[in-house]
């Protein structure tokens, strides 16, 4: 899934958004108090249920440019991008992109059919929230 939106909100103020969202995340999933410098590989296992859980990496967090993570299950890897391009003071571009790869030939084959179904409203729901991001600035 791949979303490309200019975005009424200054580079700097969307980034840090983000940032706060994580390490609020962070915090609350194991009680350690990091910073925007720490997160670079910061690697930390949530519980979503109580039999699903996901090793989440921090792979790259370039302030006010990229923030990309990775999520892993026993099914599914997923990866996740933002990417932010400063266009003014007063606006930026936003390329936001996820991709997943799955384990094994009916997990593949049930991810397709569900993806394809989900992707529809994953794409609504997010822009809805890119909406509010702006709103509350």
């Amino acid at each position: 899934m791949e979303v490309k939106r200019q975005m009424k909100i200054p580079a700097d103020i969307f980034y840090k958004k983000i940032i706060d969202s994580v390490l609020y995340d962070i915090h609350s999933v194991t009680g350690k108090i990091v910073n925007e410098k720490q997160l670079k590989d910061f690697e930390y296992v949530k519980k979503f249920s109580r039999n699903i859980s996901a090793k989440i990496k921090i792979e790259e967090a370039e302030t006010n440019s990229i923030y990309r993570f990775r999520t892993s299950t026993t099914k599914n890897d997923f990866v996740t991008e933002y990417t932010i391009i400063p266009v003014n003071d007063e606006t930026c571009q936003l390329v936001y992109k996820e991709s997943m790869v799955s384990y094994g030939l009916f997990q593949r084959l049930n991810d397709l059919l569900i993806g394809s179904l989900m992707t529809f409203f994953k794409k609504r729901h997010f822009k809805k929230m890119l909406q509010m991001m702006e709103e509350s600035y």
